[in-house]
């Protein structure tokens, strides 16, 4: 079976304190977009679970989030782990923010309930995702939803009206443990208006959406870090966005627009200096 798995955004992020857990409680908005990996499940009657990829430095082994959510599966419906390859076509950039592992995780949670008869309902998919990563719950029911808790908790939302997103990776990788015990240190300039947000969703008004996108994790960046990424974001407006904003624990930075040929400008702008830009819709 071949199965996609769309990229997240997050259009809104904020961090509302650490947890006796260590963890720390999030609010969020995420969207799905179709920038996506692509899956091929291929069962092969052994009892080996592999796991290869287009990208070499990726793990093959049960440390990949695809390996580890078809153990889940399994382990959810009391069977024994069964011979499989997972094949992983990567697109979505690595380590930028955009839920890559996550999502190739959720795809295989759905490609394998519809190989048997779809035992569960995406809502007992999602909670077994949540056993493999706290993005996994909501990619495995994409869209547009509020994100709560760790970020397993889902409140479906009005989908965000369909307009171009252009995603553009910066070169550098962040540490996302380093990123959060540094939000535990800075004071936040301010918080996402995700209240705002969700009743310009509610209304089916892009604009307002954009007006309010933020992402607190960007005033905990070093500061030639948080430079280009609002030198990124800087582009995108001039390009014609209507908001700009970084995703998850970044560097990837990404904007909405309503007109594609100002969309395409601004991919091919970015493109000239930056290898890993996208052009893409909102899911």
């Amino acid at each position: 079976m071949e199965i996609q798995a769309n990229a997240k955004l997050n259009l809104t992020l904020d961090v509302l304190g650490r947890r006796p857990d260590g963890y720390h409680d999030m609010r969020m908005i995420m969207q799905s977009i179709t920038l996506s990996d692509t899956l091929t499940l291929e069962p092969d009657g052994g009892e080996e679970l592999r796991v290869q990829s287009n990208l070499q430095f990726l793990p093959t082994g049960e440390k990949n989030l695809a390996a580890q959510a078809a153990l889940r599966f399994w382990e959810a419906r009391g069977l024994t782990p069964r011979g499989m390859t997972i094949t992983i076509r990567k697109n979505i950039p690595v380590c930028a923010g955009m839920a890559g592992g996550s999502s190739d995780g959720a795809a295989v949670l759905r490609a394998l309930n519809r190989m048997e008869g779809e035992p569960f309902s995406p809502e007992e998919l999602a909670r077994i995702g949540a056993r493999v990563g706290s993005d996994v719950p909501y990619c495995v029911l994409g869209g547009t939803a509020l994100a709560e808790g760790r970020g397993e908790e889902l409140t479906p939302l009005p989908p965000l009206s369909t307009c171009w997103v252009v995603v553009c990776k910066p070169e550098f990788s962040i540490s996302t443990p380093a990123l959060f015990a540094q939000i535990d240190r800075v004071r936040l300039r301010c918080h996402p208006d995700t209240r705002g947000a969700v009743a310009a969703l509610e209304a089916g008004d892009l604009e307002g959406v954009a007006r309010r996108l933020y992402n607190v994790f960007e005033d905990a960046l070093p500061d030639r870090q948080r430079t280009r990424v609002q030198e990124i974001k800087s582009t995108l407006i001039q390009c014609g966005a209507l908001g700009a904003s970084m995703s998850g624990t970044g560097p990837t930075v990404f904007g909405l627009f309503h007109r594609e040929d100002r969309a395409r400008e601004a991919d091919a702008q970015l493109r000239e200096y930056n290898r890993e830009t996208f052009l893409a819709q909102t899911v």
